[in-house]
C-alpha cells in the first residue's frame, strides 16, 4: 500500500498526469528495475552520478555495473548486493515512469527522499507487503481524526484497501478524500449497515469501470453493466462489508448487521449526509467508495 500511497504523491505533485499514471500502475509487472534505480534507492549513487554512467555506457561497451564501479561510485561488494535485491513496487514504478520518459532519474530520486521525509516512512516499510500494517499512513493521508466515528471510517477505509489488493489488483492509487459531489449517478451500489452503528456504503463508476472492476472479482470476462455484472460487484461490496463487521464486533463487541443490497438509479449523490467520497484510480478507470456513518 505504500506504493499506492507513493503514487498519489507523485500526482498531487503534479509529476504525473493520472493517465500516466494509471498506465504505469498497469505494467509493473512487466518492467525490469534497473542497477540504477537500485542504487539511487539503496543511497549508494545520486541520479546525476547515474546519469553519468549511463551517458559513458553509450560510448564504452561494458556493462553498467562495471561502469560503476571503474568510475568509483559504487564497489563491486555493493554491486551484487544489489543484484540480489528483490524489487519493490515502489521501485518499479518509478522504474515505469522513468522508461516512459515521464520522469527523470533525478526527479525520482527527489520525489522518493521528499516522500519519505513527508510521511515518515522507512526504506523498510516502503518496501514492505501491500498487507502490511499501514494504518498510519491512512491516518497520515486522509486526517479523520476531527471527523465523527474517525477510528471507524479508518478501520473501513485499511479493509477496503487490504481487499482490493487481495481480490481486484495493486494497480491503484488512492486519491485525496472529496466531499459528496453533485451528481447524479445513474447506477450506485450500496448497502447498509446496522446495529451498533448505521451507516451507508455506496460503490460508484463509470459503466466501463464497473465492468472491468466485476471481470476481476469474478475472474470472468464480462462485457456488460447487466445484472450479473451488478451481482459481482455487489458481492464485493458484501464481502468486504462483512468482514468489517466481523472485525469491529470482534473488536468492540458491537452486534452488527448487514442490509439487501440495492441499486440505487439516478441518485443525486450530493444527498448523502454525513458521508466521505473515497475515489480510487486504478488503471482501467476510477471508481468512488462512499461510506456514510
Amino acid at each position: 500500500m505504500f506504493t499506492q500511497f507513493f503514487g498519489n504523491y507523485l500526482l498531487n505533485r503534479g509529476l504525473v498526469s493520472p493517465e500516466k499514471l494509471s498506465d504505469a500502475l498497469g505494467r509493473l509487472s512487466e518492467t525490469k528495475l534497473r542497477l540504477g534505480v537500485l542504487a539511487i534507492n539503496a543511497g549508494i549513487m545520486t541520479a546525476a552520478q547515474v546519469d553519468k554512467v549511463h551517458a559513458e555506457q553509450q560510448r564504452v561497451d561494458k556493462r553498467i555495473g562495471e561502469l560503476m564501479v571503474d568510475m568509483g561510485y559504487a564497489t563491486n561488494e555493493q554491486i551484487e548486493s544489489l543484484l540480489k535485491t528483490q524489487p519493490s513496487a515502489h521501485l518499479l514504478l518509478g522504474q515505469t515512469l522513468v522508461n516512459d520518459g515521464v520522469m527523470t532519474n533525478s526527479q525520482f530520486e527527489s520525489a522518493l527522499n521528499s516522500y519519505k521525509t513527508e510521511m515518515g516512512i522507512s526504506d523498510e516499510e516502503l518496501g514492505a507487503s501491500d498487507l502490511g500494517d499501514f494504518r498510519p499512513l491512512i491516518d497520515k493521508f486522509y486526517k479523520f481524526d476531527n471527523a465523527d466515528n474517525s477510528s471507524y471510517l479508518n478501520g473501513y477505509i485499511v479493509l477496503l484497501f487490504k481487499n482490493l489488493v487481495r481480490f481486484i489488483g495493486a494497480d491503484f492509487a488512492p486519491l485525496n478524500a472529496e466531499e459528496l459531489y453533485d451528481k447524479i449517478s445513474k447506477s450506485c451500489l450500496g448497502q447498509e449497515i446496522s446495529g451498533g452503528i448505521k451507516a451507508l456504503t455506496l460503490i460508484d463508476a463509470d459503466d466501463d469501470t464497473l465492468i472491468e472492476f466485476a471481470s476481476r472479482f469474478s475472474g470472468e470476462h464480462l462485457t456488460e453493466n447487466d445484472d450479473y455484472t451488478r451481482d459481482c460487484i455487489n458481492e464485493f461490496l458484501n464481502l468486504h462489508n462483512g468482514l468489517f463487521a466481523v472485525n469491529l464486533s470482534n473488536e468492540t463487541g458491537l452486534e452488527i448487521n448487514l442490509s439487501t443490497q440495492i441499486v440505487y438509479d439516478d441518485i443525486n449523490l450530493a444527498t448523502i449526509k454525513n458521508s466521505h467520497v473515497i475515489p480510487v484510480c486504478f488503471s482501467f478507470g476510477t471508481i468512488n467508495f462512499i461510506i456514510s456513518i
